[in-house]
């Protein structure tokens, strides 16, 4: 199999029951749209107990029955947040960590160094991260945080850089599949096709994600010459 391969992201998604946690990002086919999706899926009554609803620079995880929450703490955040000409998006908390280094004139790579993975042992579900740059064009970055040892004693940070190939994205995920304890996503952020319509890879991505186990879902594409943007969110209890 060639690396340089691009799959099916629908493919991909029927085949895994839970990857948990979820980012693309790449660049549509006709080379005109830079475009992210963001997933949260859940196996327990607290994690499927969550919408999405948008803000004034992005997107927030929020209960869906607040008398039912149980623990917050890594359930509820901003997954998506503007700053300037830069869009970020990650699975946790780290959204705003990124925010307030970039206010500081200081970098993506140095935010995520004061972070690590989530203290959920025995998972230590990894911190997974992108930001889509559009200051001198388009160009996007990647990270994951994950636990070096089964005991969560230390911290392995990975970073991917990335010039956009027209069709092609880059999907990375918390989990390679389901169990307990959760196996870590491992390896790079895997090549998958994009669409240039946005409804068709809204809907290849949330009718490709397990019936059960899908909670929300946003998407969206911006025009890289005029920085027009296009949005699709979908909250399955709503």
């Amino acid at each position: 199999m060639s690396i340089y391969n691009v799959d099916n992201l629908g493919e991909k998604l029927a085949n895994s029951a839970y990857p948990g946690r979820g980012i693309v990002v790449g660049k549509s086919p006709n080379g005109k749209s830079a475009v992210y999706a963001y997933f949260i899926m859940g196996r327990s009554a607290n994690s499927r107990n969550r919408i999405f609803t948008e803000t004034e620079d992005g997107i927030r995880t929020e209960p869906y029955d607040a008398s039912k929450v149980e623990d917050p703490s890594l359930i509820i955040y901003a997954p998506v947040r503007h700053y300037g000409k830069s869009v970020v998006v990650t699975n946790g908390d780290q959204t705003d960590t990124v925010v307030e280094h970039l206010a500081k004139g200081e970098s993506f790579v140095n935010a995520l160094r004061t972070r690590c993975f989530e203290p959920d042992g025995p998972n230590w579900t990894p911190r997974i991260s992108a930001i889509l740059n559009f200051a001198n064009g388009y160009d996007y970055e990647m990270s994951i945080l994950k636990s070096a040892d089964a005991e969560g004693t230390a911290c392995n940070r990975y970073l991917y850089s990335y010039e956009p190939l027209a069709g092609v994205g880059h999907f990375i995920h918390t989990y390679g599949e389901d169990g307990n304890p959760l196996p870590t996503f491992t390896g790079e952020p895997e090549r998958v096709a994009t669409c240039d319509d946005i409804d068709c890879f809204t809907d290849m991505i949330w009718n490709n994600l397990n019936a059960d186990n899908k909670i929300s879902l946003y998407v969206t594409y911006i025009d890289i010459e005029t920085g027009a943007e296009t949005h699709r969110l979908i909250n399955k209890y709503n």
